[in-house]
């Protein structure tokens, strides 16, 4: 897999990228992750890449020359599965978005910042917008971040226990139980005796049962959901 991801501050993308597991998952040429340094396509004499926003108002928006420029270069250059925008106005990026994401060949993130990015930008270019939730940020940088950890632990390899990635909170639209390890007592606060019963149908069912409290607890939401499917 191929990423590319186009950024006004690419610094800010720097070092969560090259290290732990996407980091592993790129020295091991599992997947390649590319940076662009949107003021190196400006055509502006000082490199400028945000403008006052027309009928007036607060803030900078980001204009559409650079950004035309960039995805224009790149998509000569190969096809894309998906041009993704990171705003706040975007669809709710869920598990089932990085698991779809997980086996497309090449994928570009466009990162936010200042107002927003010039609206036909959006129409022409754009395939997909995503959020990450009901609040704003500084920039798309964050996001994009986050959606790229998510897909690339999913690829083959990269994580040491494939079946870990399949067991995590969302995967079967359940959070997640409670998870122990050595040692068995620690301060008088025991691990369930029935993880330790090495009966693994038991430890399945104690799972699922504990997955189930969880999300009953923390997401009635997604609980009610997963009842009624």
């Amino acid at each position: 897999m191929r990423i590319d991801i186009i950024s006004a501050v690419p610094q800010v993308l720097k070092s969560p990228l090259s290290h732990s597991i996407v980091g592993r998952a790129r020295d091991n040429e599992l997947v390649e992750i590319h940076t662009h340094d949107l003021r190196g396509y400006s055509e502006d004499k000082h490199n400028k890449v945000d403008d006052y926003p027309y009928g007036g108002g607060a803030g900078m928006v980001l204009t559409p020359q650079p950004i035309f420029s960039c995805i224009e270069e790149l998509q000569s250059q190969r096809t894309y599965d998906e041009i993704i925008f990171t705003a706040p106005d975007g669809e709710s990026f869920e598990q089932k978005d990085a698991n779809t994401l997980s086996v497309q060949k090449n994928l570009m993130f466009l990162c936010g910042h200042y107002k927003g990015v010039d609206q036909r930008v959006r129409d022409t270019l754009i395939t997909q917008t995503y959020s990450l939730g009901d609040f704003v940020l500084s920039g798309g940088e964050l996001p994009a971040m986050a959606m790229v950890d998510s897909i690339v632990r999913l690829l083959p390899g990269v994580l040491g226990d494939a079946e870990s990635a399949l067991t995590d909170s969302f995967q079967n639209d359940l959070l997640e139980g409670p998870v122990y390890t050595r040692p068995a007592d620690f301060r008088g606060m025991e691990v369930p005796a029935v993880l330790r019963s090495g009966d693994h149908q038991k430890v399945k069912e104690w799972r699922l049962t504990k997955s189930l409290e969880r999300t009953k607890q923390v997401r009635p939401d997604m609980y009610e959901k997963f009842r009624n499917e």
